[in-house]
C-alpha cells in the first residue's frame, strides 16, 4: 500500500543583506536558514520547513499552516 503524503503551505520571509539572504518561517518558531543567493535560500527554506515538519510529526505535535497570508508595506515619515 502506498502512503499518501500531505502537502503543507507556509509563509517564508526572505531578507537580503550584505552577507546574502536570510529566510524564516513565522508559523514555525525556530525554523530559519540562509543562503548566498535567492535560489539557494529558497531551496534551503524548503529543506528547513520539511525537516521541521518531519520532526513535529515524529513527536506527535500539531501542524498548523496559514490559509491566508497578507504582506504589506508601511511608509513612515520621520
Amino acid at each position: 500500500m502506498i502512503k499518501r503524503r500531505k502537502t503543507y503551505s507556509f509563509t517564508v520571509v526572505i531578507e537580503k543583506d550584505e552577507d546574502g539572504y536570510f529566510a524564516y518561517c513565522p508559523e514555525l518558531q525556530g525554523c530559519y536558514t540562509q543562503g548566498e543567493t535567492f535560489e539557494e535560500v529558497m531551496e534551503n527554506a524548503r529543506d528547513a520547513v520539511k525537516l521541521h515538519i518531519e520532526d513535529r510529526l515524529a513527536n506527535n505535535e500539531d501542524i498548523h499552516s496559514s490559509e491566508v497570508v497578507t504582506v504589506s508595506t508601511v511608509k513612515v515619515a520621520v
